[in-house]
């Protein structure tokens, strides 16, 4: 990750249940976004299309145009640099509180 900007459009277009549901229905395999927007029928194209321009921009998604086609794929590399950076970081630092906890309830 080369800044804390690219973080924050990670975190922005993580935020939005339908990007995330997105992600999801990706993490399975590429989609035409004629796919999606059938997967989504709830939301007319103009809808489905801002929100992959979000993830986009956020490099969670990939676009292949094949022809008349546009081929949306995962890439899951900036959700784990979220990871590493933010989420093991607090988990460790919660386990160890735990453990500590647990230490004190015995002792």
């Amino acid at each position: 990750m080369s800044s804390e900007s690219d973080s924050d459009l990670i975190f922005k277009a993580l935020a939005h249940r339908r990007r995330r549901e997105i992600l999801d229905m990706l993490k399975e395999a590429p989609r035409t976004t004629g796919m999606l927007c059938e997967s989504f029928a709830d939301m007319d194209r103009c809808t489905v299309m801002q929100h992959l321009k979000v993830l986009e921009e956020a490099d969670l998604v990939i676009a292949k145009k094949e022809g008349r086609e546009r081929w949306n794929h995962l890439n899951s590399l900036p959700i784990k640099q979220i990871h590493d950076r933010w989420i093991s970081a607090y988990a460790g630092h919660a386990l160890s509180i735990l453990d500590r906890l647990k230490s004190d309830l015995d002792g």
